[in-house]
């Protein structure tokens, strides 16, 4: 098998988004665009990838680690971001595979078409709307003649509407032999690897066009063309979850992460987050107003209204979280409820428990978190505190009202609130008084 290397140009600082961090770490459907196109180049089980980046780019130096990093240390084009990885292709022959890191949904078929051509391609995509965009102008065998930039094209080059992705398939001893041959001789003095078809056509070598859909080889530049992948991918994600057996009563109001797992049966109701590491089993009942992230919830759970499962809350089958209910780091086995207005942090409760509304445990001391252990088919009563850490044994009840600091053995009654006093007359006395 001849050996592939592939090079993926992530230095760009991303001036455009109007931030901080490097461009290809900008996230789409919980995933950064690094990890994107990172998931394309190793399915094709390469021998090796190299990214390259910009200086002062940590995030993203650690976002590829196992991975080569080579240094461009100004940004001049792409040709020289190129530049800057051929001294780490470990093998110096076989296939390069040359792409943007900011065409994070680029297709793997037709990255696996490109590499099985065995000659020099280039990914292309067609477009109602062209403008801004390099125009691509065939030869009459469909082959690349050359890639024209919108401010040089004239009229009829202009209503071309195959566009350029960016993307280049060469052998390395072409690449090594072209590379060199790019000028500058450009507005911004920069190396530009649109300029290998005509490189390559003066040694009688011609491009093939590969053509991809317009979202695969468009590139992302600003927070618009964000927000428009972004919904690309949620309808991607959305339909192979409704194939899968999940019914959404309103898809356009579920918001899914790369990584988000369901099983059959699962119904999800309007306006509903999945974060990233959501596991959903069968027949469980996700509804409106809910957010959810890296959590597991069990067989034939319910979920909401507007309930939040912060990272590590892992429910079991048939478990109840009801409206403004938080569940943070717990472990809540089969058949508990916790149906309205409650924080379960850092605990783990038994089977069949009952946390009644308006219950939490207090597991922040203001240095350390501690743990809240409930036992099985335990009541805590409304508006209970219960000050971690604390065990509270199987069967226990513990009243309204109360908060416990100490444990509470099994199939006890747990009270604590202070003797009430009632001032007959006082408040019509205290009106007087303040009225006068």
């Amino acid at each position: 098998m001849t050996a592939l290397t592939i090079i993926i140009l992530a230095a760009g600082k991303g001036s455009r988004m109007k931030s901080s961090l490097p461009k290809v770490m900008h996230k789409l459907a919980g995933r950064t665009m690094i990890g994107w196109i990172l998931e394309a180049a190793e399915s094709l089980s390469p021998a090796q990838i190299i990214v390259t980046v910009g200086p002062d780019m940590p995030e993203l130096e650690a976002a590829v680690s196992g991975h080569t990093v080579a240094h461009q240390k100004q940004q001049k084009g792409t040709a020289d971001a190129v530049k800057a990885a051929m001294p780490y292709i470990e093998n110096k022959c076989g296939q390069v595979l040359i792409l943007l890191g900011d065409e994070p949904f680029v297709s793997k078929d037709a990255l696996n078409e490109m590499v099985g051509l065995g000659a020099p391609s280039i990914m292309a995509f067609d477009t109602e709307n062209p403008s801004g965009f390099g125009r691509m102008v065939q030869r009459a065998d469909h082959t690349l003649q050359q890639i024209i930039e919108e401010k040089d094209a004239n009229e009829a080059q202009r209503q071309i509407t195959l566009c350029n992705a960016g993307n280049f398939c060469l052998n390395y001893d072409d690449l090594e032999k072209w590379l060199p041959k790019i000028g500058c001789d450009n507005a911004q003095g920069e190396f530009y690897l649109t300029d290998l078809p005509q490189i390559a056509a003066q040694d009688q070598r011609f491009f093939e066009i590969i053509e991809v859909e317009a979202e695969q080889g468009w590139g992302i530049n600003d927070r618009v063309q964000l927000a428009s992948h972004e919904a690309y991918i949620q309808d991607i994600l959305r339909v192979e979850a409704m194939q899968n057996g999940v019914t959404m009563m309103d898809p356009l109001t579920t918001y899914l992460s790369w990584d988000t797992k369901f099983a059959r049966d699962v119904t999800i109701e309007p306006n509903v987050f999945f974060g990233a590491g959501v596991v959903v089993a069968e027949g469980a009942n996700i509804k409106a107003f809910s957010h959810l992230e890296q959590c597991n919830i069990g067989k034939n759970s319910v979920i909401g209204p507007f309930a939040r499962l912060r990272p590590g809350a892992d429910l079991d089958e048939n478990v109840k979280i009801g409206n403004f209910v938080e569940v943070k780091n717990s472990k809540l086995f089969k058949g508990v409820k916790a149906n309205h207005h409650g924080y379960i942090g850092d605990a783990e409760i038994g089977a069949g428990t009952n946390f009644s509304c308006g219950a939490i445990t207090v597991n922040y001391d203001g240095y350390k978190k501690h743990k809240t252990i409930i036992g099985e088919n335990v009541m805590v009563g409304s508006n209970v505190s219960l000050i971690a850490p604390i065990t509270v044994g199987n069967g226990a009840f513990i009243a309204a009202g109360s908060t416990i600091s100490e444990n509470i053995p099994d199939d006890s009654l747990a009270i604590e609130r202070t003797k009430s006093e009632i001032k007959k007359g006082w408040s019509r006395d205290y009106q007087k008084r303040k009225k006068t």
